[in-house]
């Protein structure tokens, strides 16, 4: 069965030739907040964007350089089409249970005069929380192929402003004044404060085929520009969508659905085997000793005990990382052998026994090395469920087409698959194959042989997510003795109580959680938050929030609500407001909360539970260490 049904479409188009003479069409979002004009003439196509009434992007040059030349120096346009388009649509897995795709789309279908004469398109749509343009290239009788070389794209934003940028496996860059800013380029996703009440995240949708856009800063005059690397490719060319979401908070930007809207429909016939989840992970457990003497390492007792923990609290999976069959960046590594010490089909066999399903990692030289079809069949004839893959090598553009080539094979062999260190940026394609249940697009904690600070988890939040699903490897409860294992090599800044919310407050398809079953069992108090964790929440909305500072996130799991929050390395405190409950309801009210003396460097591990009752329109006071938080578990009388 095919979960990502629509419930209803309505199109609406029209067309309309254009004279010679300059034409000067508009376009409004479906609600009307926001608006669009465009200056069409000989050599240039111009847009000016407001919302609700104010000018965010002065009169700015779109523009796309093939074979050396701008598709819009001496063009004619043939024709320029209107549309509305407006479904409701069902994800697999999903920011909620149903999306609303509805949108105004006006296409300019032009020719470019001179020495190679070249038809193409340009398709820009006006959501009511955002817009968005690609470029598109059909087959042509005169031509075959064609030569992207740049894109002369310059957007003039009203005024200055400030921005913060992803980058990469470190701390986000900012915030910092664009006009002040040093580099030249930056990393999508980006995201701007162009007002107090206007924020503007650029980035991609549809990243398919092409290398990802860069943000290019002109030293002349502060524009913003889309820099695009050099490629050649046959006809016909569809470039990815230049994407721009707008709202009145920072928040709102990750709420948006705009970036999964503007990517296929799902092609997977039955997904019937996506399941979302938690997973235990035996990385960053190695070394670890029990009370009883057992001593975690990379060995089949050792799963074993992660199965049992997992099938006893309601953790869906097991993550077998790294090594497992031999050092994974030897090409002599062969990832459809186990190394000595692991019995794969033994393990399978048992967690099928448990209800808990196994993913399994796989290195990029694993996989290039001994055929990737080949290891996927093999995995899935074994019973995973799934797989984590690491490392991809390449060029940014062999990296994206290598990608989406790893998740359809995933598709074809009933595997999920999560991508680590360095991947492609998320761009909505999650909804054209839900398979791709997250990625590593940041700083997870731990990794690459250096911790975070409370700081960058509320900025990540709101930069890196806004792209889509993040695996952040959250749910830390050894805080004072994780430095003597072997995978963890620095002392991990926060606050259990603030482990906890990440695992509300980040978006994802599979939370990895990096700790001991024992820690877990040792705050079982507080694990039954955890515990209590549907595998997929129904809903999800950044409540409040200013990037780097703090984030509060509801989510509904059936007629329960679990909220997480979170600060930087500042105490403070919070107002949770319960407007979102059903009206003329009761509900029981628990909070996993810091301790008064909670500190994320001093004191980590200690933390309070209190219990209440409340109803819609109460407020929740919330205080949060420094680098604290606080979950919410709100569930009805």
């Amino acid at each position: 069965m095919k979960f990502t049904k629509h419930i209803f479409i309505l199109i609406a188009s029209f067309t309309f030739l254009v004279a010679c003479k300059k034409e000067q069409p508009k376009m409004f979002s479906p609600d009307g907040n926001l608006e669009m004009h465009f200056d069409i003439s000989k050599n240039a196509l111009f847009i000016t964007q407001l919302f609700k009434g104010d000018t965010i992007i002065n009169k700015s040059p779109l523009g796309l350089v093939i074979d050396h030349s701008n598709i819009f120096e001496n063009f004619e346009v043939k024709k320029i089409e209107k549309r509305h388009f407006q479904e409701i649509w069902r994800p697999v897995i999903g920011k909620s249970k149903q999306v609303e795709n509805n949108y105004n789309e006006l296409t300019l279908y032009g020719v470019k005069r001179g020495e190679n004469t070249t038809e193409f398109s340009v398709v820009i749509r006006c959501y009511n929380d955002g817009f968005a343009y690609r470029y598109n290239i059909p087959k042509q009788e005169q031509r075959d192929s064609v030569q992207i070389h740049s894109e002369s794209t310059r957007l003039h934003f009203k005024s200055d402003f400030t921005f913060w940028g992803y980058n990469g496996e470190h701390h986000n860059i900012g915030p910092t004044i664009w006009s002040k800013s040093k580099d030249t380029s930056y990393k999508i996703p980006l995201v701007t404060k162009c007002s107090p009440h206007t924020y503007v995240g650029i980035h991609e949708a549809e990243i398919v085929r092409y290398a990802p856009f860069k943000i290019q800063k002109s030293d002349k005059d502060n524009s913003v520009g889309i820099k695009v690397d050099k490629t050649k490719d046959k006809l016909p060319v569809k470039t990815s969508w230049r994407t721009f979401i707008i709202g009145e908070k920072p928040g709102d930007l990750v709420n948006s659905n705009l970036l999964v809207n503007l990517n296929e429909p799902c092609k997977i016939e039955d997904t019937s085997w996506i399941k979302p989840g938690r997973a235990v992970w035996d990385w960053r457990v190695w070394g670890y000793k029990a009370s009883d003497g057992f001593e975690y390492g990379l060995n089949t007792k050792s799963h074993y005990r992660f199965i049992d923990f997992a099938a006893e609290n309601n953790i869906q999976y097991l993550l077998i990382d790294a090594d497992w069959y031999g050092p994974e960046f030897e090409e002599k590594s062969d990832p459809t052998k186990a190394r000595d010490g692991i019995d794969i089909e033994a393990c399978m066999a048992y967690a099928k026994t448990k209800n808990v399903g196994v993913i399994l990692y796989l290195n990029d030289v694993g996989a290039k090395k001994f055929g990737l079809e080949r290891i996927l069949k093999q995995f899935s004839d074994w019973g995973a469920m799934g797989v984590k893959y690491g490392f991809m090598s390449g060029s940014m553009e062999e990296k994206v087409r290598h990608t989406r080539n790893v998740v359809a094979l995933c598709a074809k062999y009933r595997l999920m698959v999560n991508f680590h260190d360095g991947p492609v940026a998320p761009s909505g394609d999650d909804r054209t194959w839900p398979n791709l249940i997250t990625k590593e697009f940041c700083h997870s904690q731990a990794d690459a042989l250096r911790s975070y600070f409370p700081e960058t988890i509320v900025t990540t939040t709101f930069v890196n997510m806004m792209a889509g699903a993040i695996d952040n490897c959250d749910g830390w409860f050894d805080f004072n003795k994780s430095i003597e294992r072997v995978r963890v090599f620095q002392e991990i800044p926060g606050t259990v109580s603030a482990e906890v919310a990440k695992l509300i407050v980040v978006y994802t398809g599979m939370n990895i959680m990096p700790d001991a079953p024992e820690e877990y069992l040792k705050k079982d108090d507080l694990f039954d938050c955890i515990r209590k964790m549907p595998a997929q929440f129904d809903s999800f909305k950044i409540m409040d929030g200013e990037i780097g500072e703090y984030i509060v996130v509801a989510r509904q799991a059936g007629h329960s609500w679990f909220v997480g929050a979170l600060t930087n390395r500042e105490s403070r405190e919070l107002n949770v407001d319960l407007s979102f409950l059903s009206d003329d309801e009761n509900y029981n009210i628990t909070i996993y909360e810091d301790a008064e003396t909670t500190h994320f460097l001093d004191e980590r591990e200690t933390y309070n539970i209190r219990k209440l009752t409340g109803k819609k329109r109460d407020n929740i006071n919330l205080k949060l260490a420094k680098g604290g938080g606080a979950s919410l578990y709100i569930e009805k009388l």
